[in-house]
C-alpha cells in the first residue's frame, strides 16, 4: 500500500467516523443552536485541535504509553468523565432554571461565551476522552505504508481526519444558521440543551463505569 492509498482509504473510515452522531457533534449542534455561529466554530475549532494533538501523539506514541499503563489511562479516564458529567449537569440544571421564562426570551448563557472559552470546551472535552487516543493508536498503524515515516504519515493522516470534521461541523452550523427561525425558540433551545446535557452526563458515566 502507497502513500496515496493510504491516505483515501484512512479518509474513508474517517469520514464514515466523523458523520456518525457522537459527543462532538452534539456540543457543536448545541453552540450553534443557543449560541451562535461564531461560538459554535469555537467549538468545532477546540473538537479539532484535541483530535489532531491525540494524533500527533499517537504518531509518537504518547497514545501507546497511556494504552500501556493502566494507571496514567484511569486517571485520565476518570478526569474526562468528571469533566463531562460536570458540563452536562450544568446544561440540565440551566434548563431548569430558566423554565419559567417567557419562551419569546433570548435564551442567555450565566458567562457570555467567547472564541477561547468554546474553543476550551471543545479542546478539553476531547483531550480529556483517552477513548480517543485509544482509536488513534489503533488504527493510524494500520494506514503506514512499511517504508514511510510513521511520524510524518501519522500526522497527515491525523490532519485528513481533523479536516474531515471541521468540514462535518461546518454543515452543521450553516444548517443550523439556515433553520435559525425554529431553533431560535426558546422551547427548542431548552430541548437542545437538555438533550446534550444528557448526552454528557451519559458518556461521562459510561466512560467512568468502563473498565477499559
Amino acid at each position: 500500500m502507497d502513500l496515496t492509498h493510504a491516505v483515501l482509504s484512512f479518509a474513508v473510515l474517517g469520514a464514515l467516523l466523523t458523520i456518525t452522531p457522537g459527543l462532538d457533534t452534539a456540543l457543536v449542534l448545541r453552540a450553534a443552536v443557543t449560541m451562535g455561529r461564531g461560538p459554535a466554530f469555537g467549538t468545532a475549532l477546540g473538537v479539532g485541535a484535541g483530535a489532531l494533538l491525540w494524533g500527533a501523539a499517537a504518531a509518537v506514541g504518547v497514545s501507546a504509553l497511556l494504552t500501556a499503563s493502566t494507571v496514567a489511562y484511569t486517571v485520565l479516564r476518570l478526569a474526562g468523565a468528571a469533566y463531562m458529567v460536570f458540563l452536562g449537569v450544568r446544561m440540565v440544571r440551566a434548563v431548569f432554571a430558566r423554565s419559567g421564562a417567557d419562551d419569546r426570551a433570548e435564551l442567555a448563557e450565566p458567562v457570555a461565551p467567547t472564541g477561547w472559552s468554546t474553543f476550551a470546551k471543545g479542546l478539553f472535552t476531547n483531550l480529556l476522552n483517552p477513548k480517543v487516543g485509544a482509536f488513534y493508536i489503533a488504527v493510524l498503524p494500520q494506514f503506514v505504508p512499511p517504508d514511510a515515516n510513521p511520524l510524518g504519515v501519522g500526522l497527515l493522516l491525523a490532519l485528513v481526519h481533523d479536516l474531515e470534521g471541521l468540514a462535518w461541523f461546518s454543515l452543521i452550523i450553516f444548517g443550523a444558521r439556515a433553520a435559525r427561525g425554529f431553533l431560535a425558540r426558546r422551547s427548542v433551545r431548552r430541548t437542545v440543551d437538555a438533550g446534550t446535557g444528557t448526552v454528557l452526563i451519559g458518556f461521562g458515566l459510561r466512560l467512568g463505569l468502563s473498565s477499559s
